[in-house]
Parts: C-alpha cells; sequence; structure tokens
C-alpha cells in the first residue's frame, strides 16, 4: 500500500510518499479502506520532533491520528461491523490507503455525513468531549471558559459543557468575536483585549484548547481552587495562583465516537471543513494547516 512516511524529524520535506507492508488483521481487529485522514497540531510537533520527549518514536513511521473509510476485513471476534461499514476512527499511522486497528475505537459514519468529512470528527471530538467529561467533571451552574473556542477542539469541549448546564463563555480572539456568537455560548470574550476581560465574571475553571497568552490572560479571573484543565501542557503560573492543573492526551472511544458523530449528522456540533488535499500532497497539506486557519484540513485517497 502507499503511505505518507516521516522518515526523520524535521521539516516538511522529510514527509516521503512509499510503498510500504500492508497491515494485518488480527484477532478483534478491524481492517479500513481509507477515504481520508485529518490534519492535526499533533501531526506537524511529532514532524518537528516536538513531542520526542513524550511520544518517541521509532522513524520511519507513518503519521495521523484520525480517519474515515470502509471496513474491507474484520478479524476473529470481532461484531458490529461488517465488510463495506461506513466508518472512523482515532487511530495510529492515519496517512495511508489502509488502516488495521481494535474495533473498539471504530464508530459507524451515520448516512447523511460525508465519508471524508467524518475524518474530521476523531481525535478533536473526543479531545474536547473528554477534556469536559472525564477531566474537568464541572457540574450545573459552574462557569468555565474554553480558550480556542471556535477551534474544533474547543467547540467540543463547549458542546460537551453546554450538555452538563455549566454556563459557558467562549473565549477567542477580538477578529472573531462576532463569528462566535454563533456558537451557543452564554457569553464571548476577546481573549487579546484587556478590557474585554476585566468584565468577566469569576470564573470555576477554564478549558484550554491553545494555551499561551489566551490563558495567561484569564488566570487571574479563576477563582482560588479553581480548576484550569488543559489539552496543550500545564499553563505557567496557574500552580502559583493556587488554581488546580490537569493535563490529559485523548483516548480513542468508538461508542461516544458514535454519539458524537450522530449529534454532527443532527447539526448540534459543527466541525468545519477548511481545505483538502490527495494524499500524496502532505507535505502542502501539512505545510497549509501549519499557517492556521479555519477548518480541518484533510487527506484523501
Amino acid at each position: 500500500m502507499k503511505a505518507v512516511v516521516l522518515k526523520a524529524y524535521g521539516d516538511v520535506d522529510n514527509l516521503v510518499v512509499s510503498e510500504m507492508p500492508e497491515p494485518k488483521v488480527g484477532p478483534g481487529d478491524v481492517k479500513v479502506r481509507v477515504t481520508a485522514a485529518s490534519i492535526n497540531p499533533v501531526d506537524w510537533k511529532i514532524r518537528r520532533g516536538d513531542m520526542r520527549e513524550y511520544m518517541p518514536l521509532t522513524l520511519p513511521t507513518i503519521l495521523g491520528r484520525d480517519v474515515s473509510g470502509e471496513v474491507i476485513e474484520v478479524g476473529q471476534g470481532v461484531e458490529g461491523f461488517k465488510r463495506g461499514d461506513r466508518v472512523m476512527g482515532l487511530v495510529s499511522a492515519g496517512y495511508a490507503q489502509t488502516v488495521v486497528a481494535p474495533s473498539d475505537v471504530w464508530a459507524k459514519v451515520p448516512d447523511s455525513l460525508e465519508l471524508k468529512d467524518a475524518a474530521a470528527l476523531p481525535l478533536v471530538t473526543l479531545t474536547g468531549v473528554q477534556l469536559i467529561e472525564e477531566q474537568m467533571k464541572p457540574v450545573q451552574g459552574d462557569t468555565v471558559l474554553i480558550t480556542g473556542a471556535l477551534g474544533a477542539v474547543g467547540r467540543a469541549a463547549l458542546f460537551a459543557a453546554k450538555a452538563r448546564g455549566v454556563k459557558v463563555w467562549a473565549g477567542v480572539r477580538a477578529r472573531q468575536v462576532e463569528e462566535a456568537r454563533k456558537l451557543g455560548a452564554d457569553g464571548v470574550v476577546a481573549l487579546d483585549d484587556p478590557k474585554d476581560v476585566a468584565k468577566l465574571p469569576t470564573l470555576d475553571a477554564v478549558a484550554d484548547t491553545v494555551g499561551g497568552e489566551a490563558v495567561a490572560a484569564v488566570l487571574d479571573k479563576v477563582k482560588r481552587g479553581g480548576l484550569v484543565g488543559s489539552v496543550v501542557g500545564e499553563p505557567k503560573g496557574a500552580r502559583d495562583k493556587g488554581l488546580q492543573v490537569v493535563t490529559f492526551f485523548s483516548h480513542p472511544d468508538g461508542r461516544r465516537l458514535a454519539q458524537l458523530g450522530e449529534s454532527v449528522a443532527k447539526g448540534e456540533l459543527r466541525i468545519p471543513i477548511g481545505k483538502t488535499f490527495p494524499m500524496d500532497a502532505a507535505k502542502d497539506a501539512q505545510k497549509h494547516a501549519e499557517k492556521g486557519g479555519a477548518g480541518k484540513v484533510l487527506l484523501v485517497n
């Protein structure tokens, strides 16, 4: 099969399209012909070597954490999936023509969702939802601010927080405020405008999806003993201010992913698609995604 292989840490020129052995199906596995994979910040951080201390790799390796496609084979003992099913999943080695992963990471794609677009969902939706539901666990009546609320992870976190009866503030840049008002949050704040930040009420918690200056701007608004949950590492100075901090990496969960796919299909949660590239243009796709911008970037076979 063809796959996009990272041959060494560095810039995008270290991504090459190569022939790789077909992954084999073992007991409990599902093999999928990949329709699309999505590009996430973790992909280019791994490529550059930023993550080697936490996620050491044996190079060369295939990048890519989430895919969508059609089931072409199921392993012994697999129930609930059959050849031809449209699925999506949080996997490893997704920049490829085929992927094998345990059956419990896969979720069926709702009929009303375009299969390639489903590749945008697994990592970002599970990350945002798990941050709220499994790590922070806010309760009804809490006031929680989400940084990067217009990003894909931020949108998922906001969706999960609202479902728990939480009062949610969407934290964005000043130029994004009008767009953020469409998210359905209880309030919107420009995190790069100190006067706007000063108007925030006391916060019970912050769900941080972007890090840096965005979360630093609101730490003083969190009550003492309040919580900062982050998917991008511990914010500097948070513990010095008497705050609790939780950081985590998302994990596969096919059952929850199936529910989130239904929410997207119903229009309850929206993860915008920015641009699509062919799989063999992964260099250009990562370069484009790394510049930032609205919407997920997809690689399509």
